[in-house]
This record gives structure tokens, sequence and C-alpha cells, in this order.
């Protein structure tokens, strides 16, 4: 008892000094790399944390680029500021809790969607091409789940998966309240949700276990993942795939999405933004803080938010962090922006002459063809859409043109434009260098834009150094939230939920339990130190006993299920299933070391956990 009183009496007096203290508490300083999504996020909402709690804060958000917004961002059409386009992430839904609350919080104008392109330009509204026909057009008058054609041609095959979408979405929603918010283990919160059963999986097989029939998702559904993800059905989880069919009060912001997370940066005094500012290091001192070298200058923090993927940062990290995020394969897109005085031409996709070529064209793959990886196969893109109608000022005389959008794998060439508008485009009208042409503007951009979504069962670390009980470090990261759901609501949510931890922290901080010894019970503290609050408690990560890898017979390894080995090969792990049937993680062979062990210890659980229940359904008969 001794020995644990001389624990105590040090805390005794370090509670007494804070109780009984009336100096000004010290002033927090924050860095946030990168001004997207996730970092203007944490900037707002740690703002408000922090005002709430009257802990005096300073937040500096660093961007090396020139503008806010990371892959939300605008282009000028014809250079001309009145003429807006989006070329990143273009709209949000009214399930984006956090984007549709700023939006009315910050009295931001949603672009309107009357009088739309298809219904003045009398064009059906969205067409699913193949390479060779449309399998599926739509008038925009019809809704997405009530048409007739639909049920006629798939059968309930839409109404289930508006339910089986509705499902996932409702279990995701839970991410946002308490208990699960805010969440220290990203993987663990999704353990919790039941949401790992659904990102463990392909699309492709989501869809099949849940009677969704194999017309409905090669033709609509993974029409929906080639536009958003640039991925076929059996190369994208099952969560993302839900995540396309949520479309459901799709809405933009009149004159860029990226003006939401401007605002958010501009709502407090407390946030100070730097744009054109690169961050070449990170050094964590011996007291705990963070010394960032920014342009040659070195200025020194308490808590480091990296809001991008660390992959793409061209950061030193000193010394290494304890939970270095994996590199991971993202999507490299090509986005081209073009306008023309002409619509699509009608021969390019096997029309007759004088038929309207529908406003969205999105594609999927011939009944025949076998999805390939990263590949838009038959079609050649994933999509092709009219966006605007505007006027072009620079032509002599100014005229009224169509504004595309093209996403490809590929650039798109002078005689792919040709093609496509039935009209010769020259190459230097493909470069947009001819403002009275066939194509009197283009911009071309090549975007990282997110992650090959692969099913998976392991998320990065939130905290990247430290954790409870190591001294808590200050090194955070917002991004390993996109290999699970890549948007920019989802990039918001995972800023929002660090600025929590971050608050969480600086209570226990001010309470002194961060100074408290595990081997001191909160028992015999006995009121010395203030508790931490029952939501900081409870967000504290569950710890799972180590997996017993046995000796194995052969050069394979083994893992333990049930008190038996199986044996591992280069396919991987067997998963069990609910109904007591055998499967395999898709993506074995491409996960790293890190990945491997983390998914083994994950799945080993869930593994012994589904043979009791099956045992038990058994013993009941």
């Amino acid at each position: 008892m001794m020995a644990r009183l001389s624990h105590v009496i040090p805390l005794l007096t370090c509670a007494t000094a804070l109780s009984s203290s009336h100096a000004t508490p010290a002033t927090k300083r924050v860095a946030i790399i990168g001004a997207g999504a996730g970092g203007s996020s944490a900037a707002y909402h740690l703002a408000q944390y922090a005002a709430s709690s009257s802990t005096p804060t300073n937040i500096t958000v660093f961007e090396r680029s020139s503008y806010i917004g990371g892959r939300t961002t605008t282009v000028d059409a014809w250079s001309d500021p009145a003429v807006p386009i989006e070329l990143g992430g273009s709209i949000f839904v009214d399930v984006n809790h956090i984007l549709v609350n700023a939006t009315r919080d910050f009295n931001l104008s949603i672009a309107s969607s009357e009088d739309s392109l298809a219904t003045r330009l009398e064009l059906p509204d969205l067409g699913i091409w193949d390479g060779k026909q449309f399998v599926l057009v739509t008038s925009e008058e019809d809704g997405w789940w009530d048409k007739a054609r639909l049920l006629w041609r798939y059968g309930l095959a839409p109404l289930k998966t508006n339910r089986l979408m509705k499902s996932a979405v409702g279990r995701f929603l839970g991410m946002y309240e308490e208990p699960v918010f805010p969440w220290s283990s990203l993987g663990e919160a999704l353990e919790g949700q039941g949401l790992l059963e659904i990102t463990g999986v392909t699309g492709e097989q989501y869809l099949t276990a849940n009677g969704i029939g194999n017309a409905f998702a090669s033709e609509v559904i993974q029409a929906s993942t080639r536009v958003n993800y640039a991925s076929n059905l059996a190369y994208i989880h099952g969560l993302e795939t839900m995540v396309c069919m949520a479309t459901s009060g799709a809405m933009q912001i009149d004159g860029g999405n990226w003006r939401i997370f401007a605002s958010m940066l501009k709502s407090s005094p407390a946030i100070t933004t730097h744009l054109n500012t690169q961050v070449s290091q990170i050094s964590k001192q011996d007291d705990g803080t963070y010394h960032l070298s920014i342009n040659e200058s070195t200025s020194t923090f308490d808590d480091v938010i990296l809001a991008a993927p660390l992959q793409f940062t061209n950061l030193t990290i000193s010394p290494a962090p304890q939970h270095a995020p994996d590199t991971i394969p993202y999507v490299k897109l090509h986005v081209t922006l073009f306008a023309s005085p002409y619509k699509l031409s009608p021969s390019a996709f096997n029309l007759s002459p004088g038929e309207n070529v529908p406003q969205y064209v999105l594609t999927t793959l011939p009944a025949s063809e076998a999805p390939l990886d990263g590949n838009p196969g038959t079609p050649g893109f994933y999509s092709i859409s009219m966006h605007y109608t505007s006027l072009n000022r620079r032509a002599s005389p100014p005229r009224q043109e169509f504004i595309y959008k093209i996403f490809s794998v590929e650039p798109i060439t002078s005689t792919f434009l040709s093609h496509v508008l039935g009209h010769s485009v020259s190459e230097r009208e493909a470069e947009g260098e001819d403002v009275d042409g066939a194509v009197s503007w283009v911009y071309r951009k090549v975007w990282h834009s997110y992650p090959r979504e692969y099913p998976r069962v392991t998320f990065e670390e939130i905290r990247l150094d430290g954790s409870e009980g190591e001294g808590e470090g200050g090194l955070w990261y917002t991004s390993g939230m996109e290999s699970f759901i890549s948007t920019m609501e989802t990039s918001a949510l995972s800023g929002k939920n660090v600025a929590r931890l971050i608050k969480d922290k600086w209570e226990r901080e001010k309470s002194g339990s961060a100074f408290a010894s595990e081997e001191v019970g909160q028992d015999e503290v006995e009121g010395a130190v203030h508790h931490s609050p029952p939501d900081a408690q409870a967000q504290a990560p569950v710890q799972f006993p180590a997996l017993s890898l046995p000796e194995p017979e052969s050069d394979a390894p083994q893992l333990e299920v049930d008190g038996e080995g199986v044996t591992l090969d280069h396919l991987g792990p067997m998963v069990v299933n609910k109904d007591g049937s055998l499967s395999r993680i898709a993506n074995w062979e491409t996960m790293s070391e890190k990945e491997r062990k983390n998914t083994l210890r994950v799945l080993g659980k869930r593994n012994q956990l589904r043979l009791g229940e099956l045992k038990g359904e058994q013993s009941e008969l």
C-alpha cells in the first residue's frame, strides 16, 4: 500500500494546485497540415470544442496549394469567373449531416436544380452504355426507385437494393453519435457497428449474398461504382458499393462546394490559414511538443493533425511514428472538362440520326466481358456528362456552348472528341487553343482521386504516436478514413472525430488523469484527481487477446480457430460466414504484413464467435 501511496501523494499535490490556481491556462497550439475537407472540418470543430470548454487555442492550418478544399475545387471555363465548373467532388446528399448543417449554418446557397438541362434541351436524363448499346435510359421525371421499367426489367432488385443501402447507411450513421462517437480506433468502431462484414467482401459478393440479381448489379449498380470510384463491382468493397446508391437529395453549393470548407476556416478567430505553405518535417521533442519545419522556418505546436494521405505529403517525421500509415494504391483518374457548341453525336452511341444522347452517360461492361481492375473495358471511359450551358464570350461572335466532363483512365484525345461530337476536332482544338473551334476550351486534371476501395477489415491508426497509458501522443491522422469510405462528408467526419479526441485529451490533462500511474486504481485515488468524462472512458479501445499460432507441420503458417489448426496458404485464411459456409479474403496477396497481422487478429475472434453461434444453433435442434 505504501508503494501505491507514493504514487498518489504527487497526484494530490498536483490536483490541489490545479483546483486552487486561478492562472489563465496556457494556450493550446495546434497545427493542421492540409486544408481539404478533413483539415477544414478538424479546425472548425476543434475551435468550437475549445470555445465551449474555455480552452485558449491557436489553430494554424498549412496548405501547400493555392486554394482551400483539396479535391473539392472549381475551375473557370474560358478563364471567366462567372462560369465556375466543379473539377472534383461535385455533389453531396441529404444524409451527409456535416455538409448539410454547414450549408445551413454558413447560409450558403444551393445551386438551383430547377429547369435542368435535360428538361430544357428535351434530353433523356441518364443512360447506361456498355460500349455497344444503352442497356438502360431514364427520364428525369422518373424517380430512381419507382420506375416501372426498372421493376419490369430487374424484378424486385431495385427495391431490395434500396432496403440494403438504407440498412448499411443506417449502421454508418451510428458513428456520428455517442456512444460510438468519438472513436479512438476506426476498425473497432466499424466492428461494433457490424460494418466489417460489409467492407470485408466485394460489392459483387455482397449483392449476391443478399439476393440482388446479376442484371441489376452489373448494369445499374456497377455503372454507379464506375462513375463514383472508377471501379468494377469485383474490385470495390460492399459498403462503398452501397454508398454509391445513396443518391437521395443530391445537391451542390452555388459557386463551388469548396465554399463549405473555406467558411469553416473563416468561422473562428482562433483559426489561421496559410496557403502556398509547405511543411517539410515534423520533429517530436522530449517535452512532447512538435517542431514543424515550414518554408525554411520552425514553429512549435502541442498537437499536429495530418489531414492528407501521408504518402503524398513529402513529409519527414522524426522520430518515425509508432503507427506509420501504409502506402495504399490510389486511383489515377483523368478528368477532362471541355466546351463545344455541339451536342453528343447519336452515331457515337449507335443511336438513330435525330435521337438524343442522355445528359449523363454512365458506363458498364457487356454481359460477356469479365471485369478487370482499374480498366474501363469496352466503353473505353467511365462517364461523360453535359454539366452546363454557358455563353462563350471569347468566341467571335459570342455563342452558347455546352460544357462536358469526362472520367477516364487515359488522356482524352482529339480522335475521341471527334468521335463523340460527330465533328472533326484538331489537335490544337483538343488543347483548347481555338476559342472558335469545335472544342473551344479544355481543362485537364490527373487526380489521385481516391484509394482503390478493395475489401478490407483493418484500417489505419488515428493517433500515430503514443496512446493512453503511453504519454498520449499528439500526432493525429485523418486519412485512414479514405480506405473505408472516401467522400467529402466522411473526410469531414474524420476531422470532427480527431477534433473531439483532442478535446477529450485536453480535458484529461486538465483533470490530471494523464499523469496517473496504471498502478493506481480509481478507488484508491479517492477523488484526488477528477475522473475522465464518461464518454472519454467509453472510447477506450477494446483489447483482444493475441491469436495463438501453433507450430506448423509445413512451411505454411497456421491459424488456431476453436482449438483446431487451419493452414494458411498464399490465398490467406478461411472466413467463417454467418451461414457456416467458408470463403476467402479477396485481396490477401496484396495486403502488407501489418494488414495481414491485424486481419488475423480480427478474423480469429470473429470466426470463433460465429463457430460458437453455429454450435449453439445445432444444439437447440
